[in-house]
C-alpha cells in the first residue's frame, strides 16, 4: 500500500470515529484543518480518540501528540508517518 493510500485510509478511519463521537451524520462535512476544540471535541473525547486509534492501529500514541498535532489533518499525517516508519512493527502497519 502506498503512503498516499495509507493516509487516505487513515483519514477515513479518523474522520468516521470523530463523526461518531460528535454524533454527526455521514453526509455532514468535518473540517480537517480546524482545531479539535473548534469542531466540538473535549479533552475527554480526545483521550477516547487516542485510545481507539491505539487499539485499532496497534500503535502507541503519546498523549502529547494530540496537542502537538492539533487538527485532524495533522494527526492523520502523523499517523501515516508513524505507520510508514521502518522501525515500526510490521503488524502495526496493517490498518484494516
Amino acid at each position: 500500500m502506498s503512503r498516499r493510500e495509507r493516509r487516505d485510509d487513515l483519514e477515513d478511519l479518523v474522520v468516521a470515529y470523530i463523526k461518531e463521537i460528535l454524533l454527526m451524520d455521514d453526509h455532514e462535512e468535518l473540517p480537517l484543518d480546524h482545531g479539535y476544540f473548534d469542531i466540538g471535541l473535549t479533552s475527554l473525547r480526545l483521550n477516547d480518540l487516542r485510545a481507539h486509534l491505539e487499539e485499532l492501529l496497534d500503535l502507541g500514541i503519546d498523549a502529547t501528540v494530540l496537542f502537538s498535532q492539533p487538527t485532524v489533518e495533522q494527526l492523520v499525517s502523523y499517523l501515516a508517518d508513524a505507520l510508514s516508519d521502518p522501525s515500526t512493527d510490521e503488524e502495526a502497519c496493517n490498518v484494516a
